[in-house]
């Protein structure tokens, strides 16, 4: 499968923002999907988890109650609703994916086996 990401861009602190990720290749429905974010000088970091059916969903504590993470199986695309943004929410999201149907950490990166390019996402204070 291959994921893109888009959506990014500039926008005001308290501000919102949603970025998607298409998938091409498989259905979407085949995968356990999930949300990464990467700062300037930090490492890649958790942000949220989607099951196959959307039935579950996981948050990072720094976005729980800010983001809403979603998917539309029959557009093969998951999205990552984001609100009440913040400066430190700036980084670059990438979305990525894994074969459903085993056992695994939705925040552990090294477990994902497909990810997108990447979509900057910057807001300004």
């Amino acid at each position: 499968v291959q994921l893109q990401a888009s959506g990014g861009g500039l926008v005001q602190a308290g501000g919102s923002l949603r970025v998607s990720c298409a998938a091409s290749g498989r259905t979407l429905s085949a995968y356990d999907m999930g949300w990464f974010r990467q700062a300037p000088g930090k490492e890649r970091e958790f942000v949220a988890g989607i099951s196959w059916s959307g039935g579950r969903t996981y948050y990072a504590d720094s976005v729980k109650g800010r983001f809403t993470i979603s998917r539309d199986n029959a557009k093969n695309t998951m999205y990552l609703q984001m609100n009440s943004l913040k400066p430190e929410d700036t980084a670059v999201y990438y979305c990525a994916g894994r074969l459903s149907g085993y056992a695994f950490t939705f925040s552990n990166s090294y477990e994902y086996d497909y990810w997108g390019q990447g979509t900057l996402v910057t807001v300004s204070s």
